[in-house]
């Protein structure tokens, strides 16, 4: 039997590991989702008055609160997947740190699975806390108005940057030995949608931050989701958000791989 079929197995072992951690600390996956919510209702009901009135023509959303909360709800929810980073470095280093990788090392499985297990359970998990903050949303207005088959396109780019990000996130948790630094090192991925459209226009930023939230990863993203939620013109977004999603999880991925091999022989 070849190699793959061994991996998928060992792969689909681990994925249970982590899913019954996830079952035991429910409260992990209410965390991932309450920063986000926090920060819709803040956007919503404190600031939507006020930056609803502020969009400007092209965007496709304008008037006040109420129009609001379309705009925001896709900034959010990638705000939701990349929250969920902090938590997959560290439990990923926390395994490295207890020592239980060691023992992995001396059993007879895939070394990828390891790494595969903590990613695809992150990526449920992070798509369980995107269900919560959606139902959130819809309870405080908001309505997508697309057809249903755009919004399963939706779901599909929101896991596409779950796993681009799940991947990141597990090498954030191999580059250091320390769990606390490990914790902290996905942070910048909480901050970047901030620098995006996922709030604002890009167009009323200053020129170079303006220059800055145009090409980095989360304003494709966000636009091709508010594209696919609301009806607004994509463009070239969808292209640039597959692409940015496809080039993140190769790069994490081999640093992962990397990293853990080079782990393992120190260990050795």
């Amino acid at each position: 039997m070849s190699a793959l079929p061994y991996t998928v197995t060992d792969s689909m072992t681990m994925l249970r590991r982590n899913l019954r951690h996830m079952r035991r600390y429910p409260s992990l996956t209410l965390f991932i989702a309450g920063m986000p919510v926090v920060f819709l209702l803040l956007f919503v009901y404190v600031l939507g008055g006020t930056l609803g009135a502020g969009l400007v023509a092209g965007t496709g959303i304008t008037g006040g609160r109420d129009q609001y909360i379309a705009y925001v709800v896709p900034g959010i929810l990638v705000i939701t997947v990349a929250g969920a980073a902090q938590g997959t470095a560290l439990s990923m280093a926390m395994d490295m740190a207890s020592g239980i990788i060691a023992r992995f090392r001396t059993m007879a499985i895939a070394r990828a699975s390891v790494l595969t297990g903590h990613v695809l359970g992150s990526v449920i998990q992070t798509m369980l806390a995107v269900a919560i903050v959606t139902a959130v949303a819809l309870l405080i207005g908001f309505r997508p108005t697309t057809d249903p088959i755009y919004w399963l396109a939706a779901a599909g780019l929101i896991a596409l940057v779950a796993l681009a990000i799940s991947w990141l996130s597990v090498a954030l948790g191999l580059v250091t030995d320390n769990v606390e630094t490990a914790s902290n090192l996905p942070m910048f991925l909480i901050i970047l949608p901030l620098l995006s459209s996922g709030f604002v226009p890009t167009n009323s930023m200053p020129g170079p931050l303006a220059w800055f939230a145009d090409n980095q990863p989360f304003t494709p993203i966000i636009e091709t989701l508010r594209g696919l939620l609301l009806g607004t013109p994509i463009g070239n977004s969808a292209a640039l958000a597959v692409g940015w999603c496809l080039l993140i999880s190769a790069l994490s991925y081999v640093w992962a791989r990397r990293l853990y091999d080079r782990n393992s022989a120190k260990a050795a």
